[in-house]
């Protein structure tokens, strides 16, 4: 006897916080249930055999309606009632997820002789992202780099960055961020308002965030991946060093352009290699 249906989003992942609310054909409320951790709801009160209206509702998520027939056995088996995110893009399920160094990458970009670029990464980092499950707006983000980690492809160069003329690793070994806010720009863009610690200075820096998509990987994990962007510059963060060659041009620009490419993998730790 009673109700049975399974919530999920286009991508199948479970909606644990969906309230099912059935109607007879009068509109009358006859029932209403939550569903468990894994989108599933069983509920055993008895229904008089007869058609019915099964409403799907979700905090995120745009109503959903669907038809049932209880039989004479009382029960009415549903299936499963998809669910759409408003704004139509699906997000990764809520929950725990951890940066993957091996598959990510932090990068920044400087000009040089006001001509060209500069492109530098950061081998080492760690980081984990926090998925709210009603308001993805909730959501949490905070990352560590290890400064020293610099790499712009020439060892003289990374040495005078990682001196006190730039980054002085030495004093400033680690550069943070922590999330304090998100705010929707679009279905699947967000801006991130966050904190960088970069050489011993902590200053407010908004974060350009593009959703790429969630998928399985060849290890039995799941994966998301975003991209993110954001502009320094230099002197917020008393990296004031610069060198001025002909024509008043300065050998290296006042602005850098971070560039985030990152995989996170479902999870509060990476999986074992």
């Amino acid at each position: 006897m009673g109700l049975t249906a399974r919530i999920r989003t286009r991508d199948g992942w479970a909606v644990s916080h969906a309230v099912v609310t059935v109607t007879d054909t009068t509109g009358s409320q006859v029932l209403r249930a939550e569903a468990d951790a894994e989108g599933a709801v069983r509920d055993t009160t008895p229904l008089t055999p007869g058609a019915y209206t099964v409403i799907v509702t979700a905090v995120g998520y745009a109503p959903a309606a669907a038809g049932a027939l209880v039989t004479a056995s009382g029960r009415a088996e549903v299936g499963t009632v998809t669910l759409a995110r408003q704004g139509g893009t699906e997000l990764p399920p809520p929950g725990p997820w951890t940066i993957d160094p091996a598959h990510s990458s932090v990068a920044a970009v400087a000009q040089h002789l006001g001509i060209s670029s500069v492109r530098g990464r950061f081998t080492e980092f760690t980081g984990a992202v926090e998925i709210a499950p009603d308001d993805v707006t909730g959501s949490r983000v905070e990352a560590v780099v290890r400064a020293a980690s610099i790499d712009t492809g020439n060892d003289t160069r990374d040495t005078h960055l990682r001196s006190a003329d730039f980054l002085d690793v030495e004093r400033f070994p680690e550069i943070t961020y922590r999330s304090t806010g998100l705010a929707a720009a679009a279905p699947d863009r967000w801006t991130v308002h966050g904190e960088l610690t970069l050489h011993g200075v902590v200053r407010p820096v908004d974060l350009d965030l593009a959703y790429l998509g969630t998928g399985s990987d060849p290890w039995g994990g799941t994966r998301a991946a975003f991209r993110a962007t954001a502009e320094l510059r230099r002197e917020d963060f008393a990296m004031n060093y610069n060198q001025v060659v002909q024509a008043g041009i300065a050998a290296i620009g006042t602005t850098l352009k971070v560039e985030l490419d990152i995989q996170t993998v479902q999870g509060a730790t990476l999986p074992q290699a």
